[in-house]
């Protein structure tokens, strides 16, 4: 590895050219040298090459997968072409800081045993508030787990770096090493729990995820699937149980099934019937059928192996 390593941006587009601009706008200001981008377009209406060509970034390729991949499958898209030493993993509605990678990058020279590293993140649309300054531990009962920070003002109280449980998915560098040992991100989730998954298998194989407070981005959150929808719905309910099927066992998971199905999903149930939101109780429905069909073995590996290869439909 170069004492001046490539780092290879990823990114993905999903109609939201402008959006993606604006990110890519924001990496003129970066003050490292050897960057690659990587903006991989999940099928979008309209080909946002013009777009960004007419921006005219430095060293930005984009990749054209006609298909929408998810989140999963256009972030493993865009790290098949990479040469970077790192891979750098950003949604496109966020704006970056001039020493972002930097920043990220210093942990991985201190201790060979990081993996991956995340930045502190903050609302780009109240930008004191805090998103992501860590992960705290999952709470193997309700198979979910919580950021730290999350919606607290930023006056220095997380300012202090360390290994956390979970990655951020809207910022995360890996090291080439790690994909390599513990494999890319799981095709199908395909949207939501997949970097939890990810950090998962990455401290299963050894590595730390660690949170950098030096480093900072701003997010523009949940622009692409918004606050509350079906789809949401679906994917944060089939991804959930399926993120505890294959990273949990024995007792653990019986405890977290008799919560989820006789408390948890009946309350949510209720909630959406009260509200007349039948396309929400079909998402839940949907989401439990998909389970029920594909079987998780010892291993982790899902049967059928079904790689999404369209958005789920309500």
């Amino acid at each position: 590895m170069s004492a001046v390593p490539l780092v290879s941006f990823i990114t993905i587009n999903y109609n939201q050219a402008q959006v993606t601009c604006d990110m890519l706008e924001s990496t003129r200001l970066l003050t490292y040298p050897n960057i690659e981008i990587i903006v991989v377009d999940n099928g979008s209406v309209e080909d946002p090459t013009p777009l960004i060509q007419k921006g005219n970034y430095p060293n930005v390729k984009v990749i054209l997968t006609n298909a929408n991949l998810g989140f999963s499958g256009g972030n493993n898209a865009g790290i098949k072409q990479a040469k970077g030493d790192y891979f750098f993993l950003l949604n496109n509605d966020t704006i970056v800081t001039p020493t972002l990678v930097e920043d990220l990058l210093a942990p991985f020279a201190a201790d060979s045993s990081i993996g991956m590293t995340c930045p502190k993140i903050r609302y780009h649309d109240h930008p004191t508030i805090l998103q992501y300054a860590g992960y705290r531990p999952l709470d193997r009962l309700t198979g979910r787990t919580w950021a730290i920070g999350l919606q607290e003002e930023d006056k220095g109280q997380h300012d202090v770096s360390g290994p956390t449980y979970f990655a951020h998915g809207a910022a995360m560098m890996v090291k080439r090493e790690v994909i390599e040992r513990a494999g890319s991100l799981e095709d199908s989730y395909f949207l939501y729990y997949e970097e939890l998954d990810w950090s998962a298998r990455i401290r299963r194989a050894g590595f730390k995820i660690y949170y950098e407070a030096k480093a900072l981005i701003y997010h523009r959150e949940s622009m692409s699937v918004g606050k509350a929808n079906p789809l949401k719905v679906y994917y944060h309910t089939r991804n959930r149980l399926l993120f505890m099927r294959r990273n949990v066992a024995g007792m653990t998971l019986i405890a977290f099934c008799l919560y989820y199905f006789l408390l948890a999903l009946p309350k949510a149930a209720l909630v959406h019937l009260v509200r007349g939101q039948t396309n929400y109780l079909k998402a839940i429905k949907d989401a439990v059928t998909w389970n029920l069909t594909h079987k998780v073995t010892q291993n982790g590996e899902i049967i059928p192996s079904v790689l999404l290869d369209k958005p789920y439909k309500i």
